[in-house]
């Protein structure tokens, strides 16, 4: 999969450092991976959760949010946010995932 994009990842990591594990972990798994849908990505991520156009992961000891977007076809995965609880809580980012 091609992911869209790393930097979101490391500025995440950058303000919340024990985040940077679990996001390096997340990123070589699915830079490998060929996911073609949903239960291949829950084959590599069990906790993944689909919120309409989202999928929805747990990071980091389930202390953050991440939100993507896949485009199957293309192998394009867009990195949408990474939130914490609080953030994750307001669920503001659901706007971009219906």
């Amino acid at each position: 999969m091609h992911v869209i994009t790393k930097t979101h990842l490391q500025k995440f990591w950058i303000v919340h450092p024990e985040s940077e594990s679990a996001l390096l972990n997340w990123y070589k798994v699915t830079k490998k991976a060929q996911w073609k849908n949903l239960v291949e990505v829950k084959t590599d991520f069990p906790h993944a959760e689909l919120v309409g156009e989202c999928i929805v992961f747990n990071v980091g000891g389930n202390n953050y949010r991440l939100v993507i977007k896949i485009k199957y076809r293309t192998k394009v995965v867009f990195v949408r946010y990474i939130l914490t609880h609080a953030e994750y809580d307001k669920n503001k980012w659901k706007q971009d995932c219906r």
